[in-house]
């Protein structure tokens, strides 16, 4: 049988209370579970500073002191706004101190006694019984059962039976100050009752917890015969309170300890009192939110038992002209799957179905567009106000989840993917928004002991990453009106970090081709060749950016640049890996006949790089993008041949139909099979995605020829794509994958190749299946490719 020492009671209380704000929260949430008609008072009750009585008694230590002097010294220190018989008393004791180690006596006194803070409440109070079988029983399992019990229900829509449930936050007061006096009834009661705790008494190292005797009492009469609630005295305060900092606090922590987004009628009262002055508790002024740059609005719901993600994206002032551009987003089962847990599931599936519904909300604004706002004040003001809700904030039933939206916390990580994002920068400074769940709706979101965020495991993971999801697409929404209205699709200044890692993976890859081919083909040094003529203009094209950037002017010349290095990059790394890849499989295979084809179609890619670098870099003379004639047919033949072995590997059942007769064209070879293998490294992924969720699945690509009009038809059947997304899987940057895979660039480079021909990439909209996903390409070229 274990035995537990009485310090262990403090050890909890340091560990599991680990703030004054915490304390405060605990004891509050207390008062709004006890149903509290009026809420929680607070009251900060403070005659003289800590700090001052500590110094007093330091001077009165003092050899020859004039005690005189410092009994007045002392007198104008005291805060006149306390309590009057408090002060009085004080001051009374104070001048009949008769030497030196009496005064420092009564500074010890008034620290110890004197000042205190008071938590107030009117609820159903408690008896005395309950106060031995409950409040001194640390972890009591009351509330926790009527929560289970509500869980079982699954009422999602009923409010919780309770805000707290581990049975501690009655060590709040212990973090506050030394001593407690707790003095409760419920209506029942004739008098109050009352429990007197002494956290001291606890440090004792050689006593066991049954050895600290604390016994209910009968304490003074109710205030009134009716009356139920219960207050908490706390004295010896470990803090030394101002009047500033419990200002602060009503600014700020207070201010956010309910939720701020809600009518503040609606708001549990909190009421904070300094020495009988109302501190007032800040609330959050609509008029910022309606002036903010871009919003978003968010909604995590089942639909007939399947989970799915509508929101609604808004841009209002950019800071360029534009229309304000509302965007509303259905994402479906299917779509959340592979954004969260994806194929290679760090996270579980199942998770999504058991996160359970919640609401989102956010308001994005550039802190340097500012204005003034006439309800608020100037431009100074507004940012001060914008800075002082900053952060996201979760919210479980109107209350804060601690720590998240904090200055110092970035648990959605905007910080981190801001500094390495190309576009907007959206850090977490930028926000003011809150997310709402509940514990009934939200049963396996529970808050960590300490009270410092949520407890790690599937659902808290699928809540990050399913916000992340959400900021990733606003991300993608501005910049595509960025691109539609300023022809600015990234800014190239934002655009290094992306760019030097698939820079890196593709010289890795090029690296590894060499090793693999050096001593059985010269093709290596062809292709290695090829590279460095690459990274040479790529460096010049980013050298002449930085000219452009520090000349301040062309600058929707540099930002197209931008995206277009960032899309050659992204080309590169692909090509080269897919072409090291290829090359294993043949070393394993020893196909020699095979590498003609491989290479071939590489160096088809490298190439058109190449050249569409050169026609980049306005350092040196344009590159053509010259156009050949070449037989699609064979090219086809030639790319699948290259994904051979990758289609044993994942079981992919191959079907092409076409003419066995040439199909002559005349088009730039390399941007061909650039559209080919971005179509195909999509289904290898998407296959595999479905493949991992039922055993059954079949994966299969279909691609067809048809000669007049010249027009590659290309299927496969994955997931699909919902008829909503139609559109914007062309867009740069827009995808629904999992954050280590979500690069989207492969379709937008696609069409972009098509158009470059005068031709044209869409997704058939007649392939729709029944849950309305479409599954078949179209690549349609015009006329005058065709060779007669």
């Amino acid at each position: 049988m274990f035995k537990i020492s009485a310090r262990t009671i403090l050890e909890l209380g340091a560990e599991l209370i680990s703030s004054d704000v915490i304390a405060f929260y605990e004891l509050i949430k207390n008062a709004i579970d006890a149903k509290s008609p009026t809420g929680a008072e607070i009251r900060f009750e403070i005659i003289l500073r800590r700090r001052d009585c500590e110094r007093f008694r330091r001077i009165l230590s003092e050899i020859d002191v004039d005690i005189d002097r410092v009994r007045s010294d002392i007198e104008r220190s005291i805060n006149r706004s306390a309590p009057r018989a408090s002060t009085g008393r004080v001051i009374e004791m104070i001048e009949r101190a008769p030497d030196a180690a009496s005064l420092s006596a009564i500074m010890e006194h008034v620290h110890r006694n004197e000042n205190h803070i008071i938590v107030s409440d009117n609820g159903s109070g408690m008896s005395k019984q309950t106060l031995i079988d409950s409040y001194l029983v640390i972890g009591t399992a009351n509330r926790k059962k009527v929560i289970d019990a509500a869980l079982v229900r699954g009422a999602i829509d009923d409010p919780p039976p309770y805000l707290g449930e581990k049975g501690i936050g009655r060590l709040s007061a212990m973090r506050l100050g030394d001593h407690l006096t707790v003095e409760t009834a419920e209506k029942a009661d004739r008098q109050l009752n009352r429990l007197d705790i002494d956290w001291t008494s606890f440090n004792d190292l050689d006593a066991m917890i049954e050895d600290i005797d604390i016994t209910p009492r009968d304490g003074g009469p109710k205030p009134r015969l009716e009356w139920s609630g219960t207050r908490l005295t706390i004295r010896a305060l470990n803090t030394d309170w101002t009047y500033e900092q419990v200002s602060q606090l009503g600014k700020g922590e207070f201010a956010r300890l309910t939720d701020p987004f809600r009518d503040p009628r609606q708001r549990p009262r909190i009421a904070v009192f300094w020495n009988g002055q109302r501190i007032p508790i800040a609330t959050m002024d609509r008029s910022l939110l309606s002036n903010a740059h871009a919003s978003i609005k968010g909604s995590f719901t089942f639909d007939d038992g399947k989970p799915a993600l509508e929101c609604v994206f808004r841009a209002l002032d950019l800071g360029f002209e534009h229309p304000p551009e509302v965007d509303r987003r259905y994402y479906r089962a299917g779509d959340l799957q592979a954004a969260i847990a994806g194929t290679s599931e760090h996270v579980a599936a199942t998770a999504i179905d058991s996160l359970g519904p919640l609401e989102f909300e956010a308001y994005w604004f550039n802190r340097r567009r500012l204005g003034g706002i006439d309800s608020i004040g100037d431009s100074a003001a507004v940012r001060s106000l914008q800075q002082q809700w900053a952060g996201i904030m979760l919210f479980r039933d109107g209350f804060r989840v601690m720590p998240y939206g904090e200055e110092t916390d970035d648990w959605l990580e905007l910080d981190r993917r801001a500094l390495g994002s190309t576009g907007y920068l959206l850090n977490k400074a930028q926000f003011v928004g809150h997310v709402q769940i509940s514990r009934i709706a939200n049963g396996a979101l529970v808050d960590q002991t300490n009270r410092e965020g949520l407890r790690a495991c599937p659902e808290q993971r699928t809540l990050v990453i399913l916000l992340q999801f959400l900021m990733y697409h606003l991300r993608v929404f501005l910049r595509e009106i960025r691109s539609r209205h300023q022809n600015q699709p990234v800014d190239i200044r934002n655009s290094g970090t992306e760019v030097s890692s698939l820079m890196k993976r593709a010289e890795r890859a090029v690296r590894g081709i060499g090793q693999e081919m050096s001593a059985r083909s010269p093709i290596a040094g062809e292709l290695n060749n090829t590279f460095n003529e690459i990274k040479e203009h790529f460096d010049r094209l980013r050298r002449r950016a930085r000219e452009l950037e520090r000349e301040n002017r062309e600058m929707i010349q540099m930002a197209g640049v931008g995206l277009m290095v960032e899309v050659v990059a992204h080309e590169l790394a692909r090509s080269s890996e897919s072409a090291l890849s290829a090359i294993e499989d043949l070393r394993r295979t020893h196909i020699p006949g095979r590498i003609r084809g491989l290479i071939e179609t590489l160096a088809a890619e490298m190439k058109a790089i190449s050249k569409r670098i050169r026609v980049l870099d306005p350092m040196s003379v344009s590159g053509r993008q010259r156009r050949e004639r070449f037989d699609l047919g064979e090219l086809l033949d030639n790319t699948l041949s290259g994904h051979q072995r990758q289609f044993i590997r994942h079981g992919v059942a191959l079907t092409v139909t076409k003419t066995d007769e040439p199909i002559p064209m005349r088009a730039v070879k390399g941007m061909v099979v650039q559209i080919l293998e971005n179509l195909i490294s999509n289904s290898i992924y998407w296959l595999g995605f479905r493949g991992a969720r039922d055993p059954t699945f079949k994966p299969h690509i279909a691609i067809g020829i048809v000669v007049s009009p010249l027009t590659i038809v290309y299927e496969d059947n994955g997931p699909g794509i919902a008829s909503d997304h139609r559109d914007k899987v062309f867009l740069p940057f827009f995808s629904l994958k999992e954050p280590s895979k979500r690069r989207g660039l492969g379709l937008f480079i696609a069409r972009e190749c098509a158009k470059f021909h005068g031709g044209q990439l869409q997704l058939d909209d007649r392939s729709a299946d029944d849950e309305d996903r479409l599954h078949r390409f179209v690549l349609e070229f015009p006329d005058e490719v065709s060779v007669k």
